[in-house]
């Protein structure tokens, strides 16, 4: 298989060309399968509408939709569909059902009236792209499998004969047909998903390319105002660059003692812990550092508001607002009911590629995976994508909820394993009070400190205390305690970052 001896055109989808590996190969026959609703129009209009951009004219034959409903759908998008040729065969008399006729007569190759209007229409017009929608019509036409079968064999060997790229539409009313499977040079299954709650998820599927290297799986895509945008599935191994593994600081000197010397550049760091025991302001802590280092930083912010988020910063005396205005800082609000792994791999990505960003915080996890319950291999995008941050050369730091204030508690997946150094946070009760520990417990790249330490958030972020040497059971919750270890005394204004 050689791909460089035939040239590609476009699909009019950039996300699709990238998963064929450069788009369409000219002058085939294609199949375009997909549930109402999926987008199979649309696709076949931006098809169409990239080959006039390119000085290729392009037909668009309707045998389920009247041109006033295509143009509809153009306008829905912003485009002007007077640059195509639409042809409807939806009032034509020919397909009335009472004839009981099928497009081609019984007498195999010879062509009804309105089949040869269709074939007049292409030999006048001469159009190098054709979209046909669609072929349950057709199917129910015809009456019978093997008459189909002979139709849409006529109709590939008289668009081959004619230099058309073609595009047949399916709505997969009908039973599968893997006899058009083997007609058609290709084979692209559009899905509409519809969840319990939260948005509809779509995804494509090339099952078949004849030819061509191809992605295989899955894609997500997105249909919005202005068309189709698909997010091709994220292969960390076409993504490696050349970096130096650098440690940086954290800005708090107790926490990067814990580390090892601090944060190393294209590794990713877990923080876990109960809700509010501290995670957001220690990930917050090593992000204003970054920036302070003049590095490009984004934080996915799934959980809390914005407002929230900066008020709450500010007042530990962690200013974001003046890096979010020079546009160093990327903060993103993340609605999960609305967002596809796909998509949410493609945002990552450009801001890595896009906008040369260096630190990335992901707050939390526990958000992006309670949105998609029923996707089994959801741990395996995420690994492909921590590996994509690491090959890249991005200091990443990932926020993991843990279930429950006191105790061991538990996590919803277990994803500790794919992160190079693990940080635990957890309250424990000491002098009749609920203070905070932190501990290092993993690091693949630093020798980090095996002790635990009493945490305090305050002005700075993050302060540190001694070890808790007298203390048992601090990762538990069930504290016991025998010694004379000092706790740390709250000072509001103290602006120590982890003496």
């Amino acid at each position: 298989m050689n791909d460089a001896v035939s040239p590609r055109i476009s699909t009019g989808v950039a996300g699709l060309d990238n998963i064929l590996g450069g788009g369409l190969t000219p002058q085939r026959l294609y199949l375009v399968e997909g549930s109402p609703g999926a987008g199979k129009t649309t696709l076949g209009l931006q098809f169409l509408l990239d080959g006039v951009a390119r000085g290729e004219s392009g037909l668009y034959i309707t045998l389920s939709e009247t041109t006033e409903e295509l143009i509809a759908v153009g306008q829905s998008h912003g485009w002007d569909l007077n640059v195509l040729s639409i042809y409807e065969l939806a009032g034509d008399t020919d397909l009335d059902p009472e004839s009981q006729q099928s497009v081609f007569h019984p007498s195999e190759i010879e062509l009804n009236e309105t089949t040869r209007n269709v074939m007049d229409r292409v030999d006048a017009l001469r159009p190098l792209r054709v979209v046909f929608d669609s072929l349950s019509e057709m199917r129910l036409l015809a009456q019978n499998p093997l008459r189909y079968r002979r139709q849409i064999l006529a109709l590939k060997q008289f668009f081959s004969s004619r230099n058309c790229t073609v595009l047949l539409l399916d709505d997969k009313t009908g039973p599968s047909d893997q006899h058009l499977h083997s007609i058609a040079h290709g084979v692209i299954t559009l899905e509409q998903i519809a969840r319990e709650y939260g948005k509809e998820r779509r995804r494509v599927n090339v099952l078949k390319m004849r030819g061509i290297r191809f992605r295989g799986g899955y894609h997500d895509y997105t249909l919005d105002k202005g068309g189709i945008t698909m997010y091709p599935r994220l292969v960390a191994a076409e993504h490696v660059v050349d970096f130096t593994p650098l440690i940086s600081s954290t800005g708090s000197s107790g926490f990067d003692a814990l580390l090892g010397g601090g944060l190393v550049r294209g590794t990713n760091t877990l923080v876990m812990g109960p809700s509010g025991v501290g995670k957001t302001t220690l990930s917050t802590r090593c992000l204003l550092a970054s920036l302070e280092r003049g590095e490009h930083a984004a934080y996915y912010l799934f959980d809390e508001g914005m407002g929230t988020f900066f008020a709450r910063n500010s007042q530990l005396g962690m200013d974001l607002r003046p890096y979010l205005d020079s546009g160093q800082l990327d903060m993103h609000h993340i609605d999960p009911a609305e967002l596809t792994p796909g998509e949410f791999a493609q945002m990552l990505r450009d801001s890595v590629e896009l906008h040369n960003v260096r630190f990335l915080v992901i707050d939390s996890l526990n958000a992006y995976l309670q949105a998609m319950p029923g996707e089994q291999f959801l741990t395996l995008q995420m690994h492909e994508l921590l590996s994509y941050l690491n090959q890249q050369g991005v200091t990443t730091m990932l926020i993991l909820g843990l279930h429950g204030l006191i105790g061991e508690g538990r996590t919803d997946v277990d994803l500790s394993y794919l992160s190079d150094g693990t940080v635990s946070l957890r309250f424990f009760e000491a002098g009749g009070k609920v203070r905070r520990a932190i501990t290092v417990v993993k690091s693949r790249t630093t020798e980090h400190a095996a002790t635990i330490h009493e945490l305090q958030l305050g002005r700075g972020g993050v302060l540190i205390g001694e070890p808790l040497k007298n203390f048992e059971g601090v990762l538990t919750g069930l504290v016991s305690y025998a010694g004379d270890t000092p706790m740390m005394v709250y000072k509001p204004h103290d602006r120590r970052a982890g003496n």
